[in-house]
């Protein structure tokens, strides 16, 4: 058999720990069961209060891990789900412990969870910069060190996927607090990288671009279609496949970097031009 053949479980035997997964819509649940079909045990973690806000509404959360469990490629593989509002800076530390009770040793961790809404332009902030820090720049910065300190140097393949937006590549009007804690977890990621490449465990952030996870539709795509080459919004699955993709040992040589997954997405066809 060829050793540059493909292994169709590429992640058979590891475990991971998904955040914001709870929703069949997002990002997150596209991620899971991703690294579900390639073999890892998955523990999916939610906070279903936080989309009850939204207008998209709270799904449900039993139907949405066994949706993932459904994609399981082992046996030996299982799924967990795991409530944790992280805007409480204890939560990380929990939930890395309750995913190693769940389903074993962590190798591989993807802090996709994020705040929507409750942000505003400058000249309105207040508590919106507290809170979005908190779960979108603080609880990644604190999984890391959690996951860190608890993860086994003589398995694997350590890894670690954050998230940011598009921050860097145009402005986002009106979501100064999200713009700025979204941009704090890109700016850390080399950082985080060089301290744990000696114990190889390897440390990179995504950013989806615009991705119909519930915010978008129809009529934003009308307002914005000359600005997508391929003739729609990105999927949940399209960063999922990339998040996938390094988690396995084929990026083994990619680290501290910030992925942009934009499907080409052109702002300054708006008149934006960075």
């Amino acid at each position: 058999m060829s050793t540059l053949r493909r292994d169709p479980m590429p992640l058979r035997g590891r475990t991971a720990l998904v955040t914001g997964a709870g929703r069949r819509g997002g990002i997150g649940h596209a991620t899971a069961c991703r690294l579900a079909a390639y073999g890892a045990s998955v523990v999916v973690a939610h906070f279903a209060p936080h989309d009850a806000t939204q207008t998209w509404g709270a799904d449900d959360v039993d139907a949405a891990v066994e949706e993932v469990r459904g994609h399981l490629a082992t046996e030996d593989a299982v799924v967990a789900g795991l409530h944790a509002d992280l805007a409480d800076p204890a939560e990380p530390q929990r939930v890395v412990d309750a995913a190693r009770d769940l389903a074993g040793p962590l190798d591989l961790l993807v802090a996709n969870q994020a705040l929507s809404g409750s942000d505003g332009p400058l000249g309105e902030l207040g508590e919106e910069l507290d809170r979005h820090w908190a779960v979108d720049a603080r609880a990644s910065i604190l999984l890391a060190q959690a996951y860190a300190n608890a993860h086994d140097d003589t398995r694997p393949g350590g890894a670690i996927v954050m998230m940011t937006s598009g921050q860097a590549q145009g402005p986002m009007p009106g979501e100064v607090a999200y713009a700025a804690a979204k941009a704090a977890v890109a700016g850390i990621t080399l950082t985080l990288a060089d301290q744990l490449a000696d114990r190889r465990i390897r440390v990179n952030t995504v950013n989806p671009g615009p991705v119909d996870t519930g915010y978008l539709g129809a009529e934003a795509f009308r307002a914005m279609a000359e600005m997508f080459p391929f003739g729609r919004f990105g999927e949940p699955d399209d960063p999922a496949r990339l998040i996938a993709w390094l988690c396995t040992d084929e990026a083994y040589w990619i680290t501290g970097q910030v992925i942009d997954s934009e499907g080409g997405f052109a702002r300054h066809r708006n008149g934006w031009r960075p």
